[in-house]
């Protein structure tokens, strides 16, 4: 059962009176799923550089395309979006036209909505071979944050997302998870569309501007941004935190290394 506890403390970021810069308390934690909580962008990246090489290299005319750029392209184009608008925002940046197909075309090159399928069987392969954890960090992290009654929610665009939690331990000291289920039921828009976040604030009982949203994506920091979050936190989890200039520049206020200093940072050392 997901954990619930006492009432939580204000945050502190913004300053001694404990509000964020809304002017309300940070009550609330909204995470993201992939690059967040589980090491499954790896995953993710490689997924789509075997599927989007594919579509490249299928449509080559008289001049060649270079590969898909598994780091800068992967967080500029498709980190944190869902499948389809991944697969349209890449080939439109390349210049590259493909009709956009149906939800049930087969993996492939012919359509927009073949790719996504392609890149999604690609990850459901890596997942077998290589499986998904949960990063150091974050079993203590969410600890303290279930001490310090600040409840918390798991999005992700991803219909995995539910069951991949479950495996990595996390889904007890989580308060509820918001997912690519979610999204199509209720027919919520993708990131940089903060729908799925304002969901899961709402679901929390928490006000977007009392809400803390913690992403590691640039779309999903664009769209914590839009959504109106007190607090916005870029997770820089790359080596010597090179990502963090361009998780500013989409609207983070705050850029952390990873959970345990975003709960210091916020809620205190006894957060």
């Amino acid at each position: 059962m997901p954990r619930t506890g006492p009432r939580a403390r204000p945050g502190r970021i913004a300053g001694a009176d404990g509000r964020s810069p809304g002017s309300r308390p940070l009550l609330a934690l909204v995470l993201d799923t992939d690059g967040v909580l589980l090491d499954s962008a790896r995953l993710h990246a490689a997924a789509w550089k075997t599927a989007l090489d594919a579509c490249l290299e299928s449509m080559a005319g008289e001049e060649q395309q270079e590969p898909f750029d598994a780091e800068a392209e992967y967080r500029r184009f498709v980190d944190g979006r869902p499948r389809y608008d991944g697969a349209a925002a890449f080939l439109a940046a390349r210049g590259l036209g493909l009709p956009a197909g149906t939800p049930r075309d087969p993996p492939g090159h012919a359509t927009i909505w073949a790719v996504a399928a392609l890149k999604e069987r690609a990850f459901l392969d890596l997942l077998r071979a290589r499986g998904v954890a949960a990063f150091g960090d974050v079993l203590p992290a969410l600890d303290a944050l279930g001490a310090a009654g600040v409840p918390c929610a798991a999005v992700s665009a991803s219909r995995h997302a539910r069951a991949l939690i479950r495996a990595a331990g996390l889904a007890g000291l989580l308060t509820l998870i918001v997912d690519g289920e979610d999204a199509a039921r209720l027919r919520l828009a993708g990131k940089p569309d903060p729908a799925l976040f304002l969901r899961a604030a709402a679901l929390l009982g928490s006000l977007p501007q009392e809400t803390v949203l913690a992403e590691d994506a640039l779309a999903g920091v664009e769209a914590a941004r839009r959504g109106g979050f007190g607090l916005v936190v870029g997770v820089d989890r790359t080596p010597s935190g090179r990502a963090a200039a361009a998780l500013r520049e989409r609207g983070a206020d705050l850029v952390v290394p990873d959970l345990t200093t975003l709960v210091r940072s916020v809620w205190g050392e006894r957060g």
